[in-house]
C-alpha cells in the first residue's frame, strides 16, 4: 500500500524495528494462538483477536474501532482466510490512524516563524521527562539550531542537576536556579536569556507531581501566564512525556494532564525495553493529541520523530 512509502534512513528504521522487537513478538506469539486451527477469520478468530488487541495495550475503544473494520471487511470479502489477517490488521490500523489529521513529520523541526520556539515539557517522574529533553535538545542543536533550557523543575535537586548534565553533554545553554524556587520564575528567566541570546528553541522542564490535579493546573498556567510577559504567544508546544512500558498507566497519565492543561503533543518512551508497544497504537488513536516524539533506545539518537505508517510497518514487518 502507499502507506508504508519509505520516510525514515535506514539506519532509523533498523532502530525502530529493533526497538519494537519485543511488542512485536509478544503480539504475533498471541495472535499465532488465536487464529490455531482456523482457515477462516470467524466470530471465534475475532473474539480472539480482540483479546490479543487489549492484553497487548491497544486499549479497549481503538480495539473496538478495529475489530468492527475488520468485522466490516470480512462481510465485504465474504471470505478471510487467516493467513490474510496480519495483512488486514496492518492495513486497519494505519488507515484508523491516518483519520486523526496529525500531518507526520519526517525530521526534528520548527517552525520558522517563532523564535524562540518555546517547548514546555510536562510528565510525571519516572517517565524519561528530562532524558527526552536532553535527547531533543541533542536533535535540535545538530540541526544547527541555538538551544537553551529551563530548570523549572524546582521540586527535586536531581531534576536540576539531570538537567545540567544534559546540557553540559549536548553543548547547549541552561537555565537555572536552587532547588525550591518558583517554577514561574525560572521560565521567566529563561526567555529572557533565550531571547538575549537570539535562540532558536527553548526547552522548559516542569515539575512531574500528579497528586493534587488543581495544583498542577495552577503551577502550569502561571509559569504559561510569565512566560507569556516575555514572548507574547509562548508556549508553542505543551509536550507530554508517557512512559510507554507501563501500558494502560499511559493512558490514565494522558487523561489527567489533558485535563489539567492544554496538552499540544505527546512523546512515548521507553519503547524498546517493554512489549506493550501497542500503546501508542491506542494512544495516538483515542487522543486528539499527535504523538510527536518516541524513544526506541537508551542512546542519545534513539528518540525518533513518530510517523505512524513506519511504526505500523516496524510492528507487522
Amino acid at each position: 500500500m502507499s502507506f508504508f512509502k519509505k520516510l525514515f534512513s535506514s539506519d532509523k528504521k533498523e532502530t525502530l524495528d529493533k526497538g519494537l522487537e519485543k511488542s512485536k513478538t509478544s503480539f504475533f506469539q498471541k495472535l499465532s494462538k488465536a487464529v490455531a486451527g482456523k482457515s477462516k477469520v470467524d466470530d471465534d478468530v475475532l473474539d480472539n483477536l480482540e483479546e490479543v488487541l487489549v492484553t497487548s495495550d491497544v486499549g479497549v475503544d481503538t480495539t473496538l474501532k478495529i475489530i468492527e473494520r475488520i468485522e466490516e471487511r470480512v462481510e465485504r470479502d465474504k471470505y478471510l482466510g487467516t493467513e490474510e489477517l496480519n495483512k488486514i490488521l496492518r492495513e486497519e490500523i494505519a488507515a484508523l490512524l491516518s483519520e486523526n489529521n496529525h500531518g507526520d513529520a519526517t525530521e526534528f523541526d520548527i517552525p520558522a516563524d517563532k523564535k524562540p520556539y518555546v517547548i514546555m515539557v510536562v510528565g510525571v517522574n519516572g517517565v524519561g521527562k528530562t532524558t527526552t529533553i536532553g535527547k531533543l535538545a541533542y536533535q535540535f542543536n545538530k540541526a544547527g539550531k541555538k538551544v537553551v533550557l529551563g530548570a523549572a523543575d524546582t521540586f527535586r535537586a536531581a531534576a536540576i542537576d539531570q538537567l545540567q548534565v544534559w546540557a553540559d553533554r549536548v553543548g547547549v545553554s541552561i537555565v537555572k536556579q536552587n532547588m525550591g524556587s518558583d517554577p514561574a520564575s525560572v521560565a521567566f528567566d529563561t526567555l529572557q536569556s533565550a531571547v538575549s541570546q537570539n535562540a532558536d528553541v527553548v526547552i522548559i522542564d516542569t515539575a512531574g507531581r500528579l497528586h493534587n490535579k488543581v495544583n498542577l493546573m495552577n503551577e502550569l498556567s502561571k509559569v504559561k501566564r510569565v512566560m507569556q510577559k516575555v514572548v507574547g504567544d509562548a508556549p508553542h508546544d505543551v509536550l507530554l512525556v508517557l512512559d510507554g512500558s507501563t501500558g494502560q498507566n499511559a493512558f490514565e497519565q494522558a487523561k489527567q494532564f489533558t485535563a489539567a492543561t492544554e496538552v499540544t503533543s505527546l512523546a512515548v518512551t521507553k519503547l524498546d525495553g517493554t512489549a506493550k508497544g501497542g500503546v501508542v497504537i491506542g494512544i495516538s488513536d483515542q487522543f486528539k493529541v499527535p504523538v510527536k516524539y518516541i524513544g526506541v533506545g537508551e542512546g542519545i539518537e534513539d528518540l525518533q520523530v513518530f510517523n505512524k505508517y513506519e511504526f505500523v510497518d516496524s510492528f507487522f514487518k
